[in-house]
């Protein structure tokens, strides 16, 4: 048995039934190979980030453990991402119909030109830190801080828990 690690994903969505995109991800994420998925979070409205011309995002994040190395993880979530007609325009934070981010892989650090992790775009998105919160609350963040200071430092006025 190949050990597991456990990783946390971000999942967001503005384009099409945002809501069934997420669902529909994290079943498929749930069905990759020596993957498990443990828990996720409530989904969450929120503003975007890019073009103010653009719908609101719905976004959430998971938990899963994984004997998948990061790299074939990442061709995994784009795999998934292209089932679900994602199409790379090259627009920076432009609409999408999914995104999946790897946030953090066990301590695992990456700086390669394919990956990053931990995520170099975690600080002060509440879009990510808020549902990673409710599920992992006692986590450290990568400069050993409690996940709560991350998330104490976010505006959450734009941020809306979907009750589904």
């Amino acid at each position: 048995m190949k050990h597991t690690q456990s990783v946390f994903i971000g999942l967001g969505s503005n384009l099409g039934d945002s809501v069934a995109q997420l669902r529909s991800a994290l079943a498929l994420i749930g069905a990759l190979p020596t993957t498990t998925l443990v828990q996720s979070s409530s989904f969450y409205h929120s503003a975007p980030m890019g073009p103010p011309d653009q719908p609101i995002y719905t976004n959430a994040v998971c938990n899963i453990t994984t004997a998948l190395s990061p790299i074939a993880l990442l061709d995994a979530l784009q795999q998934i991402e292209q089932q679900h007609g994602r199409v790379r325009t090259g627009e920076h934070w432009g609409p999408r119909t999914l995104d999946l981010d790897i946030l953090l892989f066990d301590d695992v650090v990456i700086h390669s030109e394919r990956l990053t992790i931990p995520h170099y775009g975690m600080r002060g998105r509440e879009f990510v830190l808020v549902p990673l919160f409710e599920i992992a609350p006692a986590l450290s963040m990568p400069d050993h801080k409690p996940l709560s200071h991350w998330v104490k430092e976010c505006d959450l006025s734009q941020l809306h828990r979907l009750h589904h």
